[in-house]
């Protein structure tokens, strides 16, 4: 099964999204949005950037 942006309004009534794996888990959460359409915008967003993004190691922090 594959994975699925869910978009939903939070207690303080912000629009967020939640990226959920096949399994149900929860992979990735965004920002509150101030309305629906821009939580949709927010996933639109992301699709495009993960399309060619690159995983990149970061140093341990001191």
């Amino acid at each position: 099964m594959a994975g699925k942006f869910e978009v939903y309004e939070d207690h303080a009534g912000k629009y967020r999204f939640r990226l959920k794996a096949g399994n149900g888990e929860i992979v990735a959460t965004g920002q509150g949005y101030s309305s629906k359409d821009a939580a949709h915008k927010g996933v639109e967003a992301v699709q495009r950037a993960a399309v060619d993004a690159s995983v990149v190691d970061m140093p341990k922090a001191a």
